[in-house]
């Protein structure tokens, strides 16, 4: 299986109706975790880094690791930059051998949006890449990227042309999503994505999936959410289980650091494989 283009593994579950977990990553333990864990359950996956994680650990470095641990790796895997407003930090990712791309430049008018994300979707193509896309942002700040005020709704008219101009490969609409931890169920607009869908069929990125419900996930990847995005439950998890195993080597008084990871990673693993059957992608490879 090996690396794979984000589009081979995005349509084909599109075409299927399940989701391929999206998983964003931030230490050489979370991508080695995030990718055992799709190994294990036999299922595609994306793997993604935020411009934080890019900027704090280097493509080239983050690059290394990614061609080591997925050297003759037995299920579809690709790498992905999430939410990336910054048109230098795509082209360097790019050029480093990422497989997709996020262009986030909905703090832009829709014009400008739509001719800048055309202008990435022919720099991607020169590099085998492809490309993700949105015109709304989506709520809540993720490592420095997004605004907490909800943004304008765009019509399904504006959206469409959108995705037919910049011929972007997946596409993010808001639908009352949020990044970070929900403190109340959200009221999400579902009926957009079939309605997106349904004008110009094309996988929808589900962004703000940490905390949603089975049945939400459900509802959502049976209208067309092929990608969808977790990246608040996995920071969580990585830090509560490290704070729970750290409180037990205190009352031990035994400090090992690498039986701190060996614990860590096989939360990060359960959590993973969990996360494919939630969305049906276990099996899938």
């Amino acid at each position: 299986m090996a690396v794979t283009p984000l589009k081979d593994i995005v349509d084909r579950a599109f075409a299927a109706r399940y989701g391929v977990p999206a998983i964003n990553v931030f230490d050489d333990l979370t991508m080695e975790a995030v990718l055992a864990g799709a190994v294990e359950a036999r299922s595609p996956l994306i793997v993604q880094t935020s411009v934080k994680t890019v900027r704090s650990i280097g493509s080239r470095v983050l690059m290394a690791q990614w061609t080591a641990m997925t050297a003759g790796i037995e299920v579809p895997v690709t790498l992905h930059l999430d939410h990336c407003p910054d048109r230098a930090v795509l082209s360097e990712c790019l050029d480093a051998g990422w497989n997709s791309v996020l262009f986030d430049a909905s703090a832009l008018s829709v014009e400008e949006n739509q001719r800048q994300t055309t202008e990435v979707v022919k720099e991607a193509r020169e590099h085998g890449a492809h490309v993700e896309g949105e015109i709304e942002s989506i709520t809540g700040v993720e490592d420095g990227v997004g605004s907490d005020t909800p943004s304008e709704r765009q019509t399904l008219d504006v959206q469409v042309r959108f995705l037919e101009e910049t011929g972007v490969d997946v596409f993010a609409p808001a639908i009352g999503n949020a990044h970070g931890s929900y403190t109340a169920a959200p009221e999400l607009d579902t009926q957009r994505v079939s309605d997106i869908v349904a004008r110009h069929p094309v996988p929808i990125a589900l962004h703000g999936g940490s905390g949603l419900s089975e049945a939400v996930f459900q509802d959502l990847i049976a209208r067309g959410c092929a990608k969808v995005n977790i990246s608040t439950a996995l920071k969580e998890l990585y830090m509560k289980s490290s704070l729970e195993f750290l409180r037990g080597a205190e009352e031990k008084n035994k400090w090992d650091p690498p039986s701190l990871f060996r614990d860590v990673r096989g939360h990060v693993v359960e959590m993973t494989t969990g996360l494919c059957r939630e969305f049906g992608s276990a099996g899938q490879a």
